[in-house]
């Protein structure tokens, strides 16, 4: 079987309710008709302001805060550049996708893979076709792929979890997504998978150590509090991946990457070897360059304090918001902010 030649099929019909025709929301509209505004020029009249709100994720993870303190910088000084924002909470990256294609979002963080599958009309977005309005605005930090087990469980490999109450997130979540894929790679029946559950992140620590599931899965940047929380309940074990695994399924992919989850994590006396992808701001291509130009402006100019959100993001250089797992083309106005900041790798 060739990687993810398996996988549209399934995933496709259990996704397809997500991406039915939306229309338009008003504050798309406004966006359109800025074509006067100036980042650097006189204060923004109140009739000026532009409404954009960001696609996040659940409050748990990193994609809120990160896009809350994107929407708290430009508020304060929305003034100056006329952009008022909000984050919205939401399932993840597969909803983020479609509530942006249809207007809903002006901008949302999503997971690589599913950026690329989005942009390519592949898997879950076969029956919509490629969206070749997607623009990629910046990268973020690594999302590794994390299955994490009670210490005491005959759990030690993946395989071992055939069959068994594995939480996976809920439907329209990247996690979710993401593990119907890796299984359906490695050769998983729907019997294999038929007792996964839907859990929320703030109801796994108690679930796990209270033998209410057998494992979680999630992709997520480390360290991780969720794991931090876990271990104060009960001891756990990371299961990691073997390395045929590793190459089979995702060594020639253009948006996975092998990764780790090191040693001294979580009391890890050896690094943990994983898989991951990389969390991406997406917007469309009919948002005006400036606004995300002033977006990404935002984020670069406070970029210390932006890394100080969660310890996910502590380890972020300037070039990484670049980032080369973006299967959508920059936007202009991202574009024109790296350029001028000479963050554009040479060709």
């Amino acid at each position: 079987m060739g990687v993810f030649a398996a996988e549209a099929d399934t995933l496709s019909r259990k996704f397809r309710g997500l991406f039915a025709p939306l229309k338009k929301a008003a504050n798309a509209a406004a966006l359109l008709v800025l074509t006067g505004f100036h980042l650097s020029g006189s204060p923004a009249n109140a009739a000026d302001q532009t409404f954009i709100t960001i696609g996040t994720a659940g409050v748990t993870g990193v994609y809120y805060p990160a896009g809350s303190a994107a929407c708290q910088i430009l508020n304060e000084n929305r003034k100056l550049h006329g952009v008022r924002c909000s984050a919205e909470t939401t399932l993840g990256s597969i909803e983020n996708l479609a509530k942006l294609k249809s207007g809903d979002f002006e901008f949302a963080f999503v997971q690589s893979d599913w950026q690329h599958h989005a942009f390519t009309g592949s898997s879950v977005f076969e029956g919509e076709g490629p969206d070749a309005k997607l623009r990629s605005v910046l990268a973020l930090h690594a999302e590794v792929a994390t299955i994490v087990v009670r210490e005491g469980s005959d759990f030690r490999a993946l395989d071992d979890l055939k069959g068994a109450r594995v939480n996976i997130g809920s439907s329209g979540s990247g996690a979710d997504a993401s593990w119907q894929v890796l299984t359906s790679e490695l050769g998983w029946t729907d019997d294999d998978n038929a007792h996964v559950e839907d859990l929320n992140p703030s109801e796994l620590a108690d679930a796990l150590c209270t033998d209410r599931i057998d494992a979680y899965f999630m992709l997520i940047g480390h360290p991780a509090g969720l794991i931090d929380e876990t271990l104060e309940k009960c001891d756990i074990r990371i299961l990691g991946f073997e390395e045929d695994q590793l190459e089979d399924v995702f060594g020639k992919s253009p948006f996975y990457t092998k990764a780790e989850i090191p040693a001294g994590l979580y009391g890890l006396s050896e690094p943990v070897a994983s898989y991951g992808v990389v969390a991406t701001l997406v917007t469309s291509e009919d948002v005006p360059q400036e606004i995300v130009y002033t977006l990404v402006q935002a984020v670069y100019d406070h970029f210390d304090s932006f890394k100080s959100l969660h310890p996910a993001l502590s380890a972020l250089e300037a070039d990484d918001l670049v980032g080369d797992r973006m299967a959508a083309p920059l936007h202009p106005g991202a574009l024109k902010f790296f350029s001028e900041k000479g963050l554009l790798p040479s060709r």
